[in-house]
């Protein structure tokens, strides 16, 4: 921070610069407001989307930049971000490559969620999971109510966009190594995130784009089952009802989901 503060600062000397202070214990809102920042403090910790959602209702500009100030992002390349920006875009996201990710755990979660939401949305994504990003704050304040207080807000947010049919663009953009504790592999905890995330990405665009492939995959599995057990016991066993009888949930699950995620996304006029 004593070094980001700064370099914004110097960068931008007109611009509105907030911390958000999330349950620190240390002098981060005192060296924060030292440096200049307006600083939103929360008594104990609630989340980095949580301090996301602080820092957009308390902005003041039409435009938002969200960053780290823990040294991984730079007030240098906001430009970069301001200029694609200008071009017609309402989000701008700056993609790190391999060598900005954490660990290689984390890059291959990374590269697998961009692969999945590209599929998902028809476009291009090369950093779903980005948190250093521009965007239009009237259309960021649209789907706050959507974003978790936990640490997938740059997922939640980035397929609110697309959903909504507002261009989002990726700029390239090196990131250096975070100040701090290093990131720790945590398989447990990490995988079910990571299966969250996927479910999430799912339900946040078309749910149906992952259900109806899992429906087709048990129909045919029972199918074939059905194929087999026809041919050796001439009959129809339980285990082939069951394969059915699931295809036909999970396809009713992801028609209903389908329902609740156009709802979602309905603006009244």
């Amino acid at each position: 921070m004593k070094r980001t503060l700064p370099a914004l600062r110097a960068a931008y000397p007109d611009a509105e610069i907030i911390v958000v202070n999330d349950g620190s214990t240390d002098q981060t809102a005192q060296v924060a407001q030292e440096l200049g920042a307006a600083v939103l403090s929360s008594p104990y910790s609630m989340g980095n989307g949580a301090a996301i959602k602080r820092g957009a209702r308390a902005a003041s500009g039409n435009i938002l930049v969200f960053m780290d100030a823990d040294g991984q992002h730079s007030a240098s390349h906001i430009g970069q971000l301001l200029s694609k920006l200008e071009e017609g875009f309402d989000m701008v996201v700056g993609a790190r490559d391999s060598d900005g990710q954490a660990n290689l755990h984390r890059g291959l979660a990374n590269a697998f969620y961009n692969r999945l939401a590209s599929h998902m949305t028809g476009h291009q994504i090369d950093d779903l999971t980005s948190g250093f990003r521009a965007v239009r704050a009237g259309k960021f304040r649209e789907f706050l109510h959507l974003l978790p207080n936990g640490f997938s807000y740059p997922t939640t947010s980035t397929m609110a966009f697309f959903r909504s049919a507002y261009p989002v663009a990726y700029v390239p953009i090196p990131v250096a190594k975070r100040v701090g504790n290093g990131s720790h592999i945590r398989p447990i905890k990490d995988g079910i995130r990571f299966l969250l995330i996927i479910f999430k990405i799912a339900t946040l665009y078309s749910p149906m784009k992952l259900f109806a492939p899992i429906a087709l995959a048990f129909f045919l599995t029972g199918l074939g089952y059905y194929g087999y057990t026809y041919a050796t016991v001439h009959r129809l066993t339980n285990m082939s009802t069951l394969l059915f009888s699931a295809a036909v949930i999970i396809f009713l699950i992801g028609l209903i989901s389908e329902q609740i995620t156009n709802l979602t996304y309905r603006r009244d006029s």
